[in-house]
């Protein structure tokens, strides 16, 4: 059948080597154009897509060992995605692919989903930028979702290759304006269509009443006031326009300095402690500003700094954590471990797989961004101290910090919309800026940082460790990474709700025209189906239980997880020249001054942090309170279905956590079966069936690359991490030898 051939490995100008075989003679291609032609699959088009180029006769390898089997197509590049249309796609676009997005194809790939581009020379393998003099005969893309894919464009026609490659190159490489992202042109196309889903209660803080009712839902409202004054961004363009800060502050004093050196608050803690972060006031060289700005935060720091009442703690992540460059050059090492072109290549790199991971130093920043959380969550439960977040501009390391530190003690937010208003509240308008750190406009790679990536990496450690305390599941995770580079969501594309708003026509002068309504990531039916929008949800959370009024009458706002704690003693009372002290502490850090001195000494907040940490791991879990993740070496692990899910090789094949994941949902479908026959013994209504468990009921065809790809060929080098497997010969000789092993042992 055309379409079906096995080619052997490289590209180059030379003629095609003996080791190339097919089931087609080559000049058949042409003459089967008519019938191809009826094959082909169409292109489908969202809203404002328009087709740029294409190129024909293209094959996609499917790596299996040293041999590459491939499918013949179309590949073409559209303003939104690369995609290949291969022609007998119709027989692999059946129901057993079930967790489908509606949105990007399993052969598609967004421009900004484009990390790097290869073509083969020569059987070598080079990087694809700016003008060609010369194009290649296989084309490899890796992607930031980490698949590769490659095609071979030996049978391609001259021009169309040319074409292709260079529009390939042009479209995901170039710089880009911001009002040319398709993020417009679909936002304007479809802007008569646009449906909200009315499921979705995300709080998306926009407004002056989301904050108030956070507020009023963290009891943070007796201490911090919800203000307007940035109202049309008029005094800063970083900050959204609605924030809130203590109460004894003066809205004046926002204004000062275009919002820099205020204590934003970001949560509230059950015993009145709470978090605050503070972006540092601009460096100055005149003595006169200087002493201006210390006596400004000398002013600010009064205002949140009362003791013994009001006691507060400075953590300074600009100078004594990581830096944005560690997780950048960290992150660069840890992708190239799943970008894997070949069979070959992954036994070749498994062989060396814990030094190399090791040497990325990726999971032991992991670590550091929880042991951080932890050492924080510790200062404001176990000493009810407010803690003070302070970096340059308050919207990277902050972000980060302050979200795991809510995850962990805030109950709300382990629930899938109190997650997803947590991101609003303190990624989107936190002033995070995914416009950058994304790289979306392709202008400065430097400033590439995958800050929101660590985030979710560092909140699958939680998952993982501890399922039942959250309604989400891995694969939600898993999506949401994905949709960074799904240009059709305004969520994950700008750097401010005021680039935002901006740029929608908000704050344009133009009355006339109507302002683009642009989609939020957290509608989930615009790339899912209400059938695979179930493994967003885990089966095995643990839910509140309601308590009746009596109940809540004896009820003291408090973790469970406190009344087990040591008791820790208070802070006496600071002596006369601590709060000079921890003022000018507070002002250096601000300044860009060196640190001079901390509060405590390194070694008392490590005991503090160890009693704290260990106290509460030797105790039963809360799955409704305190919740602190393990963090010693082998307990924080490589977030294996984001990393590996696109290499065969690395799946278990019906293992893993979709596994253990079949079996408990079977066990809960009996359990609520039964409840069932019960209900209606009583002559109740009957309750609705379940749909979680319809996804996993063939188990048996499953793997756990599960539910990105279904059973797969597997590899069949041995999963053994040693450099002689190729000695060891194919598997019937390691079967042979595995019965000749077990044989001897039995004499």
């Amino acid at each position: 059948m055309l379409g079906k051939g096995v080619v052997g490995g490289g590209g180059g100008t030379k003629a095609p080597k003996p080791s190339f075989v097919s089931y087609v003679r080559p000049e058949e291609i042409h003459t089967n154009e008519k019938e191809v032609t009826e094959k082909e699959v169409t292109l489908h088009l969202l809203p404002g897509e328009q087709l740029l180029c294409e190129a024909s006769t293209v094959l996609k390898y499917v790596q299996e060992d040293s041999c590459q089997h491939g499918v013949y197509g179309r590949l073409v590049c559209t303003d939104f995605k690369i995609a290949f249309l291969g022609d007998d796609e119709s027989a692999l676009d059946n129901d057993e692919t079930q967790f489908k997005n509606k949105v990007i194809g399993e052969n598609d790939i967004t421009l900004h989903c484009v990390d790097q581009i290869y073509g083969v020379f020569d059987e070598k393998k080079k990087t694809l930028f700016g003008q060609l003099k010369k194009y290649p005969e296989k084309l490899i893309i890796h992607c930031k979702d980490l698949r590769v894919f490659q095609f071979c464009l030996r049978y391609t026609k001259e021009e169309e290759v040319k074409r292709i490659v260079s529009g390939i190159i042009h479209h995901t490489q170039a710089p880009k304006l911001l009002k040319r992202l398709f993020l417009f042109s679909y936002a304007t196309a479809a802007q008569n269509n646009t449906v909200t889903d009315p499921k979705n209660h995300t709080v998306m803080f926009d407004t002056l009443k989301d904050w108030c009712w956070e507020l009023e839902r963290t009891k943070g409202n007796m201490k911090y006031k919800a203000v307007s004054v940035n109202e049309g961004y008029k005094v800063c363009e970083r900050l959204p326009a609605y924030f809130v800060v203590p109460t004894p502050l003066p809205e004046e004093n926002v204004q000062r300095f275009q919002g820099h050196g205020i204590p934003i608050w970001c949560w509230s803690c059950h015993n009145g402690s709470a978090l605050l972060k503070m972006s540092a006031l601009p460096k100055e060289q005149d003595d006169g500003i200087l002493q201006i700005q210390k006596s400004f935060l000398d002013g600010i720091y009064k205002t949140i700094h009362r003791p013994p009442y009001e006691v507060v703690k400075t953590e300074d992540l600009s100078s004594n954590f990581l830096s944005l460059q560690e997780i950048q050059t960290a992150y660069s090492k840890f992708k190239q471990l799943f970008l894997i072109d070949n069979s070959t290549e992954f036994w070749d790199t498994d062989i060396k797989w814990f030094s190399l991971l090791e040497s990325s130093s990726w999971l032991d920043i992991i670590r550091r961004c929880l042991k951080k959380a932890i050492e924080i969550t510790e200062c404001m439960e176990a000493q009810n101290m407010n803690v003070l977040l302070l970096e340059e501009n308050a919207s990277d390391l902050c972000c980060l910090i302050s979200s795991l530190v809510q995850l962990m003690m805030d109950p709300h937010c382990r629930t899938r919309i109190g997650f997803q208003s947590l991101i609003q509240k303190e990624w989107v308008m936190g002033g995070h800026c995914f416009l950058d750190r994304c790289n979306h406009l392709r202008q400065n790679d430097k400033e590439e940082v995958p800050v929101f990536l660590l985030f979710l990496d560092c909140v699958w450690q939680l998952v993982h460790q501890h399922p039942p305390a959250f309604e989400f599941t891995e694969t939600y995770l898993t999506v949401l990474s994905d949709s960074l580079y799904i240009p059709i969501f305004s969520t994950f594309f700008f750097n401010s709700p005021h680039q935002k708003d901006t740029n929608m026509g908000r704050e344009g002068q133009d009355t006339q025209s109507k302002p683009l309504n642009l989609l939020t990531v957290w509608d989930w039916s615009v790339q899912f189906e209400p059938k695979a929008q179930t493994l967003l949800k885990n089966p095995l959370y643990v839910e509140k239980p309601k308590l009746d009024k009596g109940q809540r009458k004896g009820m003291r706002f408090k973790h469970q997880r406190q009344l087990s704690l040591p008791l820790t003693q208070s802070k006496s009372s600071p002596k006369r020249g601590f709060f000079r002290e921890e003022t000018d502490h507070l002002i250096k850090n601000l300044l860009g001054k060196r640190i001079s001195k901390l509060i405590n000494s390194s070694d008392e907040l490590q005991d503090n942090f160890r009693e704290f940490y260990d106290s509460w791991h030797s105790k039963s879990t809360d799955y409704h309170g305190l919740l602190l993740p393990h963090i010693e070496g082998p307990e924080i692990k490589v977030w294996a279905q984001r990393y590996l899910r696109w290499i065969p090789e690395a799946q278990i094949l019906g293992g893993g956590q979709v596994a253990t994941m079949s079996k408990l949902l079977e066990m809960m479908e009996e359990v609520q079966s039964l409840q069932e026959k019960i209900d209606e013994r009583h002559h109740s209504q009957q309750a609705p069936q379940a749909e979680g468990p319809c996804l996993l009921r063939n188990s048996a065809r499953l793997s756990s690359l599960f539910p990105f790809a279904l059973l797969q060929r597997h590899s069949s080098k041995p999963v053994l991490p040693t450099s002689g497997w190729k000695a060891l010969g194919d598997e019937d000789d390691l079967a042979k030898r595995e019965d000749e092993f077990v044989d001897l042992g039995d004499v």
